[in-house]
């Protein structure tokens, strides 16, 4: 089954789950619901309002935790443990995997020193181990692991949940790439009206250099000049030709590389680390 199909199934699932139980019966299906080894968007769970409820009461920490595997890494649970419940086995799993998916988001490399550090790993079997087993085969990640460089070069990573205050700033980032992109295709399109124009200046010249010969020859034929004399006659009246169509397109070269000279940034697409459809 497709990993976003069986996304969309699984929130489905606990979204219903969620709606229908309160307090402590609730808390279980946040402690499954996080624990599930397919599960790795949960906005849609908290946005339930029966956990919005858990707000401000003793339960509280249930919803914290939720708001953890949302947005947080592994990092942000060991700095706020004595305020969170234990995590069984199969949630320290997940979190450390979110945590990838988060170093992912701002970094293309990844040094197996900062993923050491972040993943709580002591060498670097076990860490490349863990990427293995646990990212790649199960479809969040691809990548490539540099064993002389010491790093995971990630190719894709699947998105996680919008932080609060988040889409504002990707809406931004699209605008502007959608501008850049605006600006390229007119750079473009002038490109392509400027060498169209170079292509026709060179069919001009041609035809002017070809009438120019002709001319040549038959000045040339009413003449008492040998056949070396006559070609020596035609060469430099081709070399002139040609010398001065070659520096005139070598002005307009240069003033066309100075209209376009400017740099300018093009986003790149695997910069965009969009949500994948669920």
């Amino acid at each position: 089954m497709d990993i976003e199909q069986r996304q969309a199934e699984l929130i489905d699932h606990f979204v219903k789950q969620a709606s229908n139980q309160k307090g402590a019966a609730l808390g279980s299906v946040i402690v499954e619901a996080t624990s599930q080894p397919s599960l790795f968007a949960f906005s849609e769970i908290l946005a339930v309002p029966n956990i919005a409820e858990f707000e401000g009461t003793e339960n509280s920490k249930y919803l914290d935790m939720l708001r953890l595997f949302a947005h947080g890494t592994w990092s942000d649970y060991k700095n706020n443990a004595g305020h969170l419940p234990q995590l069984v086995p199969d949630q320290v799993l997940k979190l450390k995997q979110l945590t990838v998916l988060t170093l992912a988001e701002t970094n293309k490399v990844l040094p197996y020193d900062e993923l050491m550090e972040e993943l709580d790993v002591t060498n670097v079997r076990e860490l490349e181990d863990f990427l293995i087993n646990e990212c790649m085969y199960t479809g969040i990640v691809r990548g490539k692991l540099d064993q002389l460089r010491r790093c995971f070069e990630v190719q894709f990573a699947a998105g996680r949940d919008l932080r609060p205050g988040q889409l504002g700033s990707m809406i931004q980032t699209l605008s502007n790439w959608l501008t850049t992109s605006d600006n390229l295709l007119i750079s473009i399109q002038e490109k392509i009206k400027w060498a169209d124009s170079m292509n026709e200046m060179d069919k001009k010249h041609r035809k002017d250099l070809e009438e120019k010969v002709e001319e040549a020859k038959k000045s040339l034929s009413h003449k008492n000049y040998s056949n070396a004399e006559i070609c020596w006659s035609m060469c430099l009246t081709y070399i002139v030709a040609e010398v001065t169509h070659c520096k005139q397109a070598d002005v307009d070269c240069r003033g066309h590389e100075e209209i376009y000279s400017e740099p300018g940034g093009v986003m790149d697409y695997e910069e965009d680390r969009g949500r994948p459809k669920r």
